[in-house]
């Protein structure tokens, strides 16, 4: 169910209602990914060129709104493991959504508070489909041989935790692909026998 759909599940609304819920939505999308959870109301209905009372009028509550594009995200990424587990390479499959998992908690504030525990919208049913999937794929490549059977899939989330750095430390700078190579290198450790090469340059003096 997307977002909209579950704000529009109690009753049939006008055409224009329905309209400025979709902009509602969008602009909510946009700025908790920007500004985490706590964004207000005002900002959202400034985003979506409403007012705060049309806000309140299509929407029971600022809570309510959140926790729905919330859940929403989170469902973006188990539909994308969904995809990934009628994949033949197990191992591809995994290394493929780590960089969906890593790329969702960097680009996204709100998801990240709500993988990590941070925020009080966290959408209990979509956390738990995330975190199957995610054993699903880590025991199909561990059972193709691909992956380390001594690291448990409850390792992973942490591993893939760690990959998201900042741009200099130690008076080094990185060249915009750190990250890719933190998730390589954390990938090429879970994996059986043998690594990938790196992308990217390693980081420079600043």
């Amino acid at each position: 169910m997307t977002a909209v759909e579950a704000l529009l599940e109690h009753g049939h609304p006008r055409a224009d209602a329905q309209r400025n819920v979709e902009r509602l939505v969008a602009a909510a999308r946009t700025a908790i990914a920007e500004a985490g959870t706590g964004v207000t109301a005002h900002e959202i209905a400034r985003r979506a060129g409403v007012g705060v009372g049309t806000f309140y009028r299509r929407v029971e509550s600022r809570e309510l709104l959140v926790a729905a594009v919330l859940a929403e995200l989170i469902a973006d990424a188990v539909a994308e493991a969904d995809r990934l587990l009628d994949s033949a390479d197990p191992w591809t499959a995994l290394c493929e959504f780590a960089v969906v998992f890593v790329r969702m908690r960097a680009a996204n504030v709100a998801v990240s508070e709500a993988v990590v525990g941070q925020c009080g919208f966290a959408p209990d049913d979509a956390l738990t489909d995330l975190r199957e999937r995610l054993r699903v794929l880590v025991e199909r490549a561990q059972e193709a041989g691909a992956m380390r059977t001594d690291v448990a899939w409850q390792d992973v989330p942490f591993l893939l935790a760690s990959v998201a750095t900042g741009t200099t430390t130690l008076g080094l700078r990185s060249t915009g692909q750190q990250w890719e190579r933190n998730l390589r290198i954390i990938l090429d450790g879970m994996r059986a026998p043998s690594p990938c090469p790196l992308p990217g340059q390693a980081p420079s003096l600043s």
